[in-house]
C-alpha cells in the first residue's frame, strides 16, 4: 500500500530537550515523542548544543542543507557531516553534542525503536533509478530534496511524487509470505529508507 505524506500534513513539534523545533513528517501509528516504533522528521539546527536523549532508539541523521555539522558522541566517537546527504548513524542514548561548521543546517532524521525495527538508509545524489526488493516485513520510505520522484509499485502502478513529499510503501499490511516485492524509484537527491520489522 502506497501512502503520500504532503507538507500540509507535517507537524511542527518541540524537541524533546526543548532547545528547538522539528518538523515531523511521519510517525508509527499511535506513536508519541516518548514512545514510537519509527519516526521521520526534519530539523533546523542554528546553534551548537546537546542532542535529545532517545535511549532505546537508533538514529540515522542525514545532512540536507548547510555547510556541515560535527557530532561528538563521546569516547572519541565523532561523525563529520560536510557534504549533502552525508549520513551519521548512532545510538539515540549517546551523549551527542553537535557543532556547526559554518552557520545553520537542516537534517533529515530517521529514528527507530531498537526492539522493533532495523533501519537501512541510503542516499542518492545523481539522477538514477533505484530498484528495491521489499520483503513482507519491511516499510519503504522515500524523500527527494530537489526534484519529483517517479515510483513504480509492485503492482506496476506509476506515481509521480512532488518534491518535499514523503512516500511510504508498506508490504507489512499485504501479509505476503516469502515474497519479494519489486519497487523502483527514479530521481535524484533521494533519501531511501527501509525499515525491517524485527518482531
Amino acid at each position: 500500500m502506497l501512502t503520500v505524506f504532503s507538507p500540509e500534513n507535517f507537524r511542527t513539534i518541540p524537541w524533546k530537550n526543548g532547545l528547538g523545533h522539528t518538523t515531523e513528517l511521519a510517525i508509527s501509528e499511535g506513536g508519541s515523542l516518548d514512545d514510537f516504533d519509527w519516526r521521520l522528521s526534519i530539523a533546523s539546527v542554528v546553534n551548537d548544543g546537546d542532542f535529545s536523549n532517545f535511549a532505546g532508539y537508533q538514529r540515522n541523521l542525514v545532512l540536507i542543507e548547510g555547510e556541515g555539522l560535527t557530532l561528538n558522541h563521546g569516547n572519541d566517537d565523532i561523525d563529520e557531516l560536510t557534504n549533502l546527504l552525508d549520513i551519521a548513524r548512532f545510538d539515540g542514548g549517546s551523549n551527542t553534542h553537535g557543532t556547526l561548521v559554518n552557520g545553520g543546517i537542516k537534517d533529515f532524521n530517521i529514528m527507530t525503536n531498537q526492539l522493533t525495527f532495523s533501519p537501512q538508509v541510503d542516499c542518492y545524489i545523481e539522477q538514477q533509478i533505484v530498484t528495491v526488493e521489499l520483503s513482507e516485513d519491511t516499510l519503504l520510505f522515500a524523500y527527494s530534496l530537489t526534484d519529483d520522484m517517479v515510483v513504480t509499485t509492485p503492482e506496476n502502478n506509476h506515481c509521480s511524487v512532488p518534491v518535499g513529499h514523503l512516500i511510504k510503501l508498506s508490504s507489512i499490511e499485504q501479509k505476503t509470505v516469502n515474497t519479494q516485492l519489486i519497487t523502483s524509484l527514479s530521481g535524484k537527491n533521494m533519501i531511501i529508507v527501509q525499515l525491517k520489522q524485527t518482531q
